[in-house]
């Protein structure tokens, strides 16, 4: 019997920072690696999925956003041909008009529609359909069209971030948990403050849910962690290492996008800057449902899900608003009432 404690995998978003924000440095030095990432039918672990032209998604044609499913999924203990659940899913918009990058962390437990199928968790979708049918069903949840996706297992993560030399990061409280279902190899045991977080340390960090929150804490940690894993990629030494991170890393991701797809991207990528994170569904969206026995998490209103990433993607939390002035109040200059 699988474990109950499903390990989050922030990595699919950690290793997407690193192709979508510096692999245009790096251009001739990478693209053999990129195009280990679109693995061929045989290879994938997605290659028994048929292909369905409903489940197309859209061609990018390089002018219109764009969009990329991120997932993450833990594939201990599964048998051939089985497909983990997504247990980690992030969509990240491209605005190639306004250089403007923002990312939505979506709850694994929201109970959707999936074409084709029943309605069941959005992170079961993958396990149906392939990527291909997780895309579609995501783009109608949030009303966005999803043209790429990047699949990663967890160990990618610990890969990615101890080739990158750690990360300095703030972890707010203690985290512990401890689970015997693998001899206590994955316990999650951090303490308060300032630390050094290397691959095994960041991913118990990114993955730890015992809050009073659970899954809506632990995606706004991810979103954090992702803006260390960003800066510390900015580094030059980094840069110049890019080829051999991506050689490590690239085995345990997944991709439709070709290493040209890539490229135009991280050129997109760099120009842009990060607008702003949302949680999906937010939380005065979200209902308790309870469907067949099994806990979920419903949408109030699928109309006011859409309104609600068109109002994210239309700010820009970058943007600093301006505050008034003594003369505007008419303090400074003796203005009476």
């Amino acid at each position: 019997m699988r474990k109950k404690w499903k390990y989050t995998l922030f990595s699919i978003l950690s290793l997407m920072v690193i192709v979508l924000f510096f692999v245009g440095w790096k251009v001739y030095g990478v693209k053999n690696q990129l195009d280990s990432i679109q693995k061929p039918r045989e290879e994938s672990r997605f290659g028994h999925f048929e292909e369905k032209p409903e489940y197309k998604p859209p061609e990018w044609e390089g002018s219109e956003r764009v969009n990329v499913l991120l997932m993450g999924g833990d594939e201990r203990g599964l048998r051939k041909g089985e497909v983990a659940r997504s247990d980690s899913m992030l969509v990240a918009s491209f605005d190639p008009t306004s250089k403007k990058i923002h990312l939505f962390s979506i709850l694994r437990d929201t109970y959707v529609e999936i074409p084709g199928f029943k309605s069941n968790r959005a992170n079961a979708a993958i396990t149906l359909g392939g990527p291909e049918l997780a895309m579609k069903t995501l783009g109608n949840l949030t009303g966005l069209d999803i043209q790429y996706y990047v699949y990663v297992d967890f160990q990618g993560f610990i890969k990615l971030v101890d080739a990158i030399g750690g990360v300095d990061f703030y972890v707010e409280k203690d985290m512990k948990y401890s689970d015997s279902a693998d001899d206590h190899v994955y316990d999650i045991d951090l303490k308060k403050g300032q630390q050094h977080l290397d691959g095994d340390k960041a991913l118990q960090y990114v993955r730890f849910r015992h809050d009073k929150m659970s899954d809506f804490t632990r995606t706004g940690r991810q979103r954090d962690f992702l803006k260390a894993i960003a800066s510390k990629l900015k580094s030059g030494w980094n840069l110049i290492k890019l080829p051999e991170i991506l050689g490590k890393v690239t085995p345990y991701m997944e991709s439709n996008m070709s290493s040209n797809d890539m490229l135009k991207l991280g050129t997109l990528g760099y120009k842009s800057h990060q607008a702003g994170t949302a949680q999906i569904p937010p939380m005065e969206l979200v209902t308790d449902e309870n469907v067949d026995g099994s806990s979920v998490l419903g949408v109030r209103s699928l109309d006011a899900l859409k309104g609600f990433v068109q109002e994210t993607l239309n700010h820009d939390d970058s943007i600093v608003p301006p505050t008034s002035s003594p003369s505007a109040s008419g303090e400074a200059t003796g203005a009476k009432e």
